[in-house]
């Protein structure tokens, strides 16, 4: 092993990053090796030989060295099929590791002042305010501190390919070498860390890597929730404690206790779009579920202060509350003990003096939690009622009734929060701020952003679905088909109920099963606490109608505290329709009054994209802020944006820091809401050190964005996007829409239809069983691209925009437009890094193999297309080639170590989808393999773990090696959807 490791100060040098994710990279791919060697020596030698035919390809980039790595592939036998390409996407996660280890390095290197970081820190962001802005000083960036407000919403969506078992896996890895890089240690302590190291890896290897059912939505809450336990609940205080030393730095004072940065939201179990297995009952076991979560972990902050605070001193408020605690416990002392004892308390089982004041209250303080606890346990537990589904009944245990009337329990978070209050208060009177701005400060912090709730779940439903629900009782009432009305008539109805007293809905109406789900819905929000519920948000939202209904609903079906409503704007027609929708509903008095000067509006990155390319998607969604912004100002109304973005360029990704700053000016104003989805999470939130950056990002570039916006586009910039937003999106929609060709071709060259075999989402990846690419949703179109290297969602129509512009002379303004306007240069410069990702030779291998000979020429025309694009885009670029400015020859040597290992599973993808396609199209098994059944007893036990396993062994296998490649490309590509 290299010396380098137990050295810091190792990125001080030149090229420190790029040395040690190579060192990181090759010790964890030897010690794997290693491991195969110990269990089967013959499949690491196959390894060994493929790894090297795929890097040689890789240099050279000839075809005879690819028919040499896919003529080694195709001689293995459906064993080693599955072993082979296990191995290649074990290697490809434990690459990702050594990235996400360098990442951290450079973060914990650049926090030390011994390296420049590329994008800002708040620091950063501080100085650069301050020098480079005359008209802003340190109070004025202490005054927009304190009301930014950054709320991050972690969704299900199915984008993370890895088992939770393997990402904890895979944590324990990264937290051994990130001992050795950042620790002195001992050679015996070196020795155990590389023991542990090839202990975890082995347990990985030896771990079934597909998800053999689908997760419930209740399971991807739990793994949603694991997050907050790993590194969000106890980093958060952390960082704010650092943004405090970062204000004092500049003269200011700490931010106000009752003030957070950041508030967490989550969509697991709240979002039925489309999904039948989010039922009213899942929504309210994960309320109760994150619920117990807080409690559980407050719980552990409260016993760790009892220890902390033995503290006798304090002032009198303290003291009345200690005395006024102590006076309500008559129970004997060894019974009490007894109690604490069968409660298993840590410690502190007997009755506690009055002159321990900290520890009385914090002593009723855990006797509170635990009793919280009971509550929400007897509520998740009580009985939901299927026995009526179609009438409107919602029969379990009302949780917000139980919590709010039992004065044992915690109900809302300022029950919790005035004793640390009073005790903090305290602590400062009689000079013990150090104390009191440590332990207890965190854990005020933390009451103030997680609250009792953990994260505030949203709803999610289509707008149609509450158009079915009044429909079906306008109809009973004699009144019309609403679904009938023109817009004017549906407000006119709806304004006209809102405002009156009168109930609306008959008790006992029958409806079908979906419209009981809806009002069902709505029942089971009334019956939850409100701080455990954020916005209402309505998909396909297309009219102010469609805000109104479902405000009504909320009335009629008993939520007292109403939701805040969110329409979301998704495709690019909704998206130029909303600002006529919002001035509808802005403009009028009732409504303005309901919301209290806020609304929030959800812009969609996926399905804009999916409908109209990406640039007309991304000219189209920079519009809309900008009309929307405008619409809130003229009514004096704060809006609040909800970008719904993805992981994937084609879905919205990108860096955090120069995303938010290419927003258009005067959007942001201190307020930002964004979904955090699939593997998105674990790229920010996995280790600490991530979760600092990217808390330090959206604190920085959120202040940036409300203090130093960017400045407006000029017009004949603005004249460029509108041509290209319509050149790019009538060449996409001729391709994916026109084309009668391109469904086949899709179908048929990608593992679209075969995606569903890796069980990574509660959702199906349709909206409706059958339909067409409308119906499809933006995951599976994305993801399905990324398996074949070709992302044509990303590209297509971009090259005819380019070169519309350049033929007409205008290259010279592209050119500036890239360096002088952020909006434009990064979305040039994603572009840029997926041209660099993508490899067209592969998707031509995928289509000799799979694609009717038919279709040959429709791809040959987009691969045309995409070198095209590729080269007016360096064009516009002005780079020679991909990624070889300065900024980018990392991410470039990030690309080319992965590219050996994830070529080799392109091969053997196409194998599986070609062997499987056979097989279900009625064609016999390759002769080779008819009689095959597994001798390896290892390799029985895997396949018997099959829910089909009265399938042909053979099937089993490859149906297992195919979900595998996907894993393991999905690594490559740091990307699925």
């Amino acid at each position: 092993m290299s010396g380098n490791f137990g050295n810091p100060g190792l990125l001080k040098s030149s090229g420190g990053s790029s040395d040690l994710l190579k060192e990181d990279d090759s010790l964890l791919r030897d010690t794997f090796l290693s491991i195969i060697r110990h269990h089967n020596p013959k499949l690491a030698a196959k390894v060994d030989v493929v790894f090297a035919l795929s890097s040689a390809w890789v240099m050279t980039e000839s075809d005879s060295d690819f028919e040499m790595l896919e003529k080694r592939l195709s001689d293995l036998n459906p064993d080693e099929l599955i072993l082979v390409s296990s191995a290649f996407s074990q290697m490809l996660n434990l690459h990702n590791l050594s990235e996400d280890i360098s990442n951290a390095q450079s973060e914990r290197a650049a926090r030390m002042g011994e390296v420049e970081m590329s994008t800002r820190s708040t620091n950063r962001s501080f100085k650069k305010l301050i020098t480079e802005r005359d008209d802003v000083s340190p109070d004025d960036i202490y005054q927009a501190l304190c009301k930014q407000e950054v709320e991050l919403v972690f969704t299900a969506h199915p984008t993370q390919a890895l088992r939770g078992s393997l990402l904890k896996k895979y944590a324990k890895i990264r937290n051994e070498i990130d001992r050795l890089h950042n620790s002195r240690m001992s050679p015996y302590e070196k020795t155990e860390a590389l023991e542990a190291i090839r202990s975890h890896i082995m347990a990985a290897w030896r771990t079934d890597e597909i998800r053999r059912t689908k997760p419930s939505p209740q399971d991807e809450m739990r793994q949603g929730l694991s997050y907050f336990h790993e590194t969000i609940f106890s980093s958060l205080p952390v960082f704010q404690r650092r943004i405090d030393t970062a204000l004092q730095n500049i003269g200011q004072p700490m931010l106000p206790l009752e003030h957070n940065l950041f508030h967490f939201g989550s969509w697991m179990g709240g979002d039925r779009d489309g999904n039948p297995f989010v039922t009213p009952e899942t929504t309210r076991e994960v309320v109760i579920t994150a619920r117990l979560s807080a409690v559980n972990l407050y719980f552990q902050q409260t016993e760790m202060l009892m220890f902390d605070l033995s503290t006798w001193r304090c002032n009198a408020d303290l003291q009345a509350l200690a005395e006024q605690i102590n006076s309500k416990h008559t129970q004997d002392a060894h019974m009490l003990a007894e109690e604490r004892k069968r409660k298993n308390y840590a410690d502190f089982w007997n009755p506690i003096p009055v002159t321990e004041p900290f520890r009385v209250v914090l002593s009723d303080i855990r006797d509170r939690l635990y009793h919280t606890r009971e509550l929400l346990h007897h509520c998740l537990t009580s009985s939901w009622s299927d026995s009526m589904p179609q009438l409107w009944c919602c029969c379990s245990t009302n949780v917000k009734e139980v919590l709010e009337n039992d004065p044992g329990a915690y109900f809302v978070h300022d029950e919790l929060l005035a004793p640390l209050k009073v005790m903090y208060n305290s602590l400062q009177e009689t000079g013990d701020d150090s104390i009191a701005n440590g332990r207890l400060l965190d854990a005020m912090r933390q009451v103030q952003c997680f609250g009792l709730g953990m994260v505030k779940l949203d709803i999610r439903q289509e707008s149609t679905r509450h158009s079915d629900v009044i429909d079906t009782i306008t109809q009973y009432l004699g009144l019309g088909s609403y679904k009938e009305w023109d817009e004017e008539a549906r407000m006119k109805f709806l304004l006209g109920e809102l405002t009156g007293k009168r109930p609306l809905m008959p008790p006992t109406l029958q409806t079908s099963a979906e419209q009981a789900d809806v009002v069902n819905t709505f029942r089971t929000i009334a019956q939850l606490p409100p701080d455990s519920l954020g916005a209402y948000v309505i998909s396909m939202a297309r009219s102010a109608s469609d805000v109104l209904a479902v405000v009504l609903l909320q009335r009629e079906c008993g939520v007292t505290e109403t939701l805040r409503v969110a329409p979301l704007f998704e495709t690019l027609d909704d998206l130029h329709n909303s600002e006529a929708s919002m001035e509808s509903l802005l403009s009028n008095k009732w409504y303005c009054d309901h919301i209290g000067g806020r609304q929030e509006c959800m812009i969609g990155y996926s399905d804009s994209g999916k409908d109209a390319g990406r640039l007309a998607a991304a000219w189209g969604l920079y519009e809309v802020q900008e009309k929307l912004a405008a619409v809130a100002d003229k009514y004096d109304v704060k809006l609040t944006l909800f970008h719904g973005r993805g992981g994937t360029v084609g879905r919205g990704g990108g860096p955090t820091h120069l995303a938010i700053l290419s927003q258009p000016p005067g959007t942001i104003k201190g307020s930002l809401r964004v979904t955090i989805q699939g593997e998105v999470i674990e790229q920010q939130f996995g280790e600490k050190e991530l979760c600092f950056r990217t808390l330090d990002l959206y604190t920085s570039a959120v202040l940036e964005a409300s203090l130093n916006p960017t400045t407006s586009p000029k017009p004949e910039w603005r004249g460029a996007m509108d041509l290209m937003s319509e050149v790019s999106c009538d060449a996409y929609r001729d391709v994916v829409r026109k084309d009668p060709r391109f469904i086949d071709f899709f179908s048929q060259s990608t593992p679209v239809s075969e995606l569903g075999r890796m069980n990574i989402g509660s959702r199906p990846a349709k909206r409706k069983a059958a339909g067409s690419i409308d119906t499809l949703r933006a995951i599976p179109w994305i993801f399905a691209w990324t398996q074949t290297r070709f992302h044509l969602p990303v590209w297509l129509g971009v090259g005819e925009a380019f070169q519309a512009l350049v033929d007409d002379g205008k290259l010279e303004m592209l050119q500036e437009m890239y360096k002088s306007w952020p909006f434009f240069s990064v979305t040039l410069d994603m572009m840029e890094m997926v041209f660099a990702k993508a490899d067209p030779r592969v998707a031509q291998f995928y289509e000799v193999a799979l694609v009717d000979k038919s279709l040959w020429p429709f791809g040959d025309d987009l691969r045309k297309r995409f070198n095209q694009t590729k080269d007016v885009l360096l064009q516009v670029l002005g780079h020679k080639g991909l990624l070889q400015s300065s900024s980018t020859r990392f991410l470039q040597q990030k690309l080319q170590l992965r590219a050996p290992y994830v070529t080799p599973l392109n091969v053997l993808q196409v194998y599986c989808l070609k062997s499987i396609r056979a097989i279900e199209a009625g064609e016999k098994i390759d002769p080779r393999f008819e009689n095959y059944e597994p001798t390896d007893p290892e390799m029985k036990a895997l396949l018997a773990r099959d829910p089909g396993a009265h399938k042909h062994p053979y099937k089993s296998a490859v149906e297992d090696a195919l979900i595998i490649t996907m894993k393991g490309i999905s690594a490559a590509m740091q990307n699925t959807g």
